[in-house]
């Protein structure tokens, strides 16, 4: 689980790249869960959360950045 804070010290371009590495992550959970070999099922909430969170901060820093424009 990645914190906000941690998230928010990244540049634009880190977190398009971890972004991508966690729906990465998503889908080989979800091709694990759909073939019976998913053992830590949490983790798929965990990767969803981080996602989310990721998103909501590339967001703000796209809306702080056009308001200082």
């Amino acid at each position: 689980m990645t914190k906000a804070s941690d998230i928010r010290t990244k540049t634009a371009d880190e977190l398009q790249d971890q972004l991508l590495g966690l729906k990465k992550e998503q889908f080989n959970l979800r091709f694990q869960k759909a073939t019976g070999q998913l053992e830590n099922t949490a983790r798929v909430r965990q990767v969803r959360r981080d996602i989310a969170r990721t998103k909501t901060i590339q967001a703000q820093k796209a809306a702080s950045a056009a308001k200082a424009k």
